[in-house]
């Protein structure tokens, strides 16, 4: 593929995302295997999409300065000075006149000679006088926005929660990378057989201290690996590993995890149950169930059985005192997600937060009776924000006097976490800053009645 298509798609993609609120994975996963990019081909294209994404409110920021009336821009030709800025400050090994050819080169082909002027003349300009210092905007949380590309409104609510340095800490983890973690399958191998056939095949890896099943790749595209062909790992977060690891799981127990697509914790708790008991797992739509199953089965697992229910009414499907142990990792706001998927910061309204608070705190309500007395149910979601997580347990907790926090929980966890900056008597909440994880809030309840 030459670079011209490679950038091209790249728009394309930008375009459907960006302005579309499009699954950024999805589409990137399906426009590499549509064009059969080259592993290099991958990594460039993947870092220009995922990159302009994640710094559009700092290129945004950039475009003003240079284009007079930047919102009369079509889409297109935005998405095309956001991609071409981000190169031009972020990625030191493509040279500016390459990135500016390009550039001129698309405008000419989707628009006429006046839009590619406009392109080269504005790139150009970037390329003389180098882009505007962040650093004089005065305002500090307009600052925090702009340098990190997060949404006012997303920066000034975790200062008011988290204080301004652990919001500047939060925000600017959320603009880097981070090492991919995978979960051995320890029905099939042991984790010092993984690391062995790893560092066999090229790749640099070292075990995590938050799951024995979990190690991390600081080196090499996973995806290529023969024991990720061979569905002998699963790519997952350490963070969400911990979900598993904390539910105190012995052979023969029957557990439900009543949110469970894409099915990373399901197949995780069955393979701790090492293949005993039974995973009763559920997700609204069938479609996504569907997935659960496949995964289970790509992964070798029988004790499995995912359906598509709405996890609030599953009083009508099991009896009360039925689970040994209930996961409800449940639906939020995904703050704590941003780096891998930065479409989420832009999509997201603070009224969201209270939405979905009002959902967990409904799905908590209603299954919560379907734990059987001195059993744990875990909960989890994948945000950094109170209102989501210690809010909703401590309101659950006010009107069920039958749970309380498991006082286990705190001595269970691994060393490293005891510690924890995010620890309170209400859970454990990890930011995207403390690990090099995602952000995840966990905690467990233990039914006293």
């Amino acid at each position: 593929m030459t670079k011209h298509i490679l950038r091209n798609s790249a728009l394309d993609v930008l375009i459907r995302i960006g302005d579309n609120g499009a699954f950024s994975h999805l589409i990137i996963d399906q426009t590499i295997k549509k064009n059969q990019l080259s592993m290099k081909d991958q990594a460039l294209f993947t870092e220009i999409v995922y990159g302009t994404l994640q710094r559009k409110l700092t290129l945004a920021y950039f475009t003003k300065r240079f284009v007079a009336k930047p919102n009369k821009l079509e889409d297109w030709v935005k998405w095309l000075l956001y991609m071409s800025f981000y190169q031009m400050q972020y990625l030191d090994k493509v040279p500016d006149h390459a990135i500016i050819h390009e550039a001129v080169s698309i405008a000419k082909k989707r628009g006429h000679l006046g839009i590619a002027k406009l392109v080269n003349g504005v790139l150009r300009n970037a390329q003389r006088n180098g882009f505007p210092n962040i650093e004089e905007i005065e305002d500090e949380a307009e600052r925090i926005s702009i340098a990190t590309s997060h949404p006012l409104w997303l920066v000034k609510r975790w200062i008011n929660t988290y204080g301004f340095e652990k919001t500047v800490e939060i925000c600017e983890a959320n603009v880097t990378t981070k090492p991919i973690s995978i979960r051995i399958n320890l029905l099939r191998i042991t984790r010092e057989e993984a690391i062995d056939q790893l560092l066999e095949e090229g790749y640099e890896s070292t075990p995590s201290l938050f799951s024995e099943q979990g190690i991390i790749v600081q080196k090499g595209n996973i995806l290529k690996s023969k024991l990720f062909a061979e569905n002998l790992v699963t790519i997952q977060d350490q963070s969400s590993m911990l979900v598993a690891e904390m539910m105190n799981l012995t052979e023969d127990l029957i557990v439900l995890d009543a949110c469970s697509a894409p099915g990373g914790k399901a197949t995780h708790i069955a393979e701790k149950l090492r293949n005993s008991g039974q995973v009763i797992a559920y997700d609204l739509h069938e479609k996504k169930a569907n997935l659960v199953t496949q995964k289970a089965k790509a992964l070798g697992l029988t004790n499995v059985v995912a359906k598509g229910m709405d996890a609030r009414k599953l009083s009508a499907e099991h009896p009360e005192d039925f689970f040994d142990r209930i996961l409800i990792d449940a639906p939020c706001s995904g703050l704590g997600v941003i780096r891998g998927k930065p479409d989420i910061k832009y999509s997201k309204k603070e009224s969201d937060i209270h939405t979905l608070a009002k959902i967990q705190l409904e799905l908590l309500d209603n299954i919560s009776p379907l734990l059987k007395k001195n059993g744990t149910l875990l909960y989890s979601t994948c945000t950094v924000d109170r209102a989501e997580n210690e809010g909703v347990i401590s309101t659950f907790l006010t009107s069920h006097p039958d749970f309380e926090i498991d006082p286990n929980f705190i001595d269970e966890l691994p060393t490293l976490l005891k510690e924890s900056p995010g620890l309170t008597d209400l859970g454990l909440q990890i930011f995207p800053d403390d690990f090099q994880t995602d952000g995840f809030f966990l905690t467990r309840l233990r039914k006293k009645r």
